[in-house]
């Protein structure tokens, strides 16, 4: 989403909640990072801007930093990788800004696969099902979401036919916050949410993007910088959204939601959560992160526990609840489970 932008302090590491804690790592960068992919218990993925992406291959003990040739100038605000050697870098902005690129070996060379032809485009995320089939999003154009497909590990992204672009409500779309407006699950089902109109939403399809279904969410919303920001599954019924206003990071009021039927209806959380822009499963948890700090629930979502007030914009675990969360500056943390 265009408007979406998140000033950045730079704050130490605070005290941790009982059910785990944050051990911040170092990364010579202070690119500010938004994408995040746990692969496995080794292996993870970073992005942000000024072209910057990292890699860690040994649990965040070091962490590889570099810069895609002739994109400092772009956001990575999302990264999608397979292992050790195969990434997805998207890159969010105005019109030609929006770009995909891949590296097959580790980051040391880049393949420019996507650049974005349409003006009133804006890619805010990418997903894969596996390795070969995947999908992005956009915000609308000309009433409609755009988004694009790929069959074969990226060689084509095609956009999905006019029918299958579902209609958008007026000042509508998604926010390009921590890379999980968008969310692939199994072999067909893809979630994305949204914010910025009159209701926050969430969009799915069963069969990869052909056919939609939307529902409508109790999060906040009625303004450009409000709505879902983030949405997470453990399962392919019980999932939790997360977001709120950016612009008040330490507001609270309708912020989280779960379901338990796939996400066709959403109940509140009780108790609200600051603004948060990223959430996930942590094998046996769920752990939120925003600009105002971290929260984990242990009750599947139902109530909430702080675990810092630093800053993060997105967080990302593995099936073994091995994780790590991301921020501004450089920032990066993995999570140590206190019941370890």
């Amino acid at each position: 989403m265009k408007p979406f932008f998140i000033a950045a302090l730079v704050c130490g590491f605070g005290t941790a909640g009982a059910s785990g804690q944050w051990q911040p790592q170092a990364i010579k960068s202070d690119a500010d990072f938004r994408g995040l992919c746990a692969v496995g218990p080794k292996v993870a993925w970073v992005s942000g801007t000024k072209g910057t992406f990292g890699r860690t291959t040994d649990g965040g003990k070091t962490w590889a930093v570099g810069t895609v040739p002739d994109a400092d100038k772009l956001d990575f605000r999302d990264v999608e990788a397979f292992g050790e050697d195969t990434a997805y870098l998207l890159s969010a902005g105005p019109g030609a800004e929006s770009r995909i690129y891949k590296t097959t070996d580790g980051g040391k060379t880049w393949v420019l696969q996507f650049k974005n032809a349409e003006p009133k485009a804006f890619f805010n995320a990418i997903a894969f099902w596996d390795e070969k089939h995947g999908i992005a999003l956009s915000d609308p154009v000309d009433g409609r979401f755009l988004l694009i497909v790929t069959d074969d590990g990226g060689t084509k992204w095609n956009p999905l036919p006019e029918k299958s672009r579902p209609e958008a409500l007026l000042k509508e779309g998604a926010f390009a916050a921590s890379g999980t407006c968008l969310v692939t699950r199994g072999e067909n089902d893809v979630w994305f949410c949204t914010g910025g109109s009159k209701t926050a939403r969430v969009f799915h399809s069963g069969d990869r993007g052909k056919t939609w279904n939307v529902s409508e969410t109790p999060l906040l919303a009625g303004i450009e910088s409000a709505g879902v920001f983030s949405i997470a599954f453990r399962d392919r019924d019980r999932g939790v959204i997360v977001g709120g206003d950016y612009r008040k990071p330490d507001g609270t009021g309708a912020t989280g939601a779960v379901t338990a039927d796939g996400g066709k209806t959403w109940k509140l959380i009780e108790k609200p959560l600051p603004f948060r822009s990223g959430v996930a499963w942590a094998k046996d948890r769920w752990v939120a992160v925003g600009t105002s700090g971290s929260d984990v629930s242990v009750d599947d979502g139902a109530t909430w526990k702080p675990l810092d007030r630093e800053k993060y914009n997105s967080v990302a675990f593995t099936a073994s609840g091995d994780g790590w969360a991301a921020g501004p500056k450089g920032r990066l943390a993995k999570y140590a489970r206190a019941d370890k």
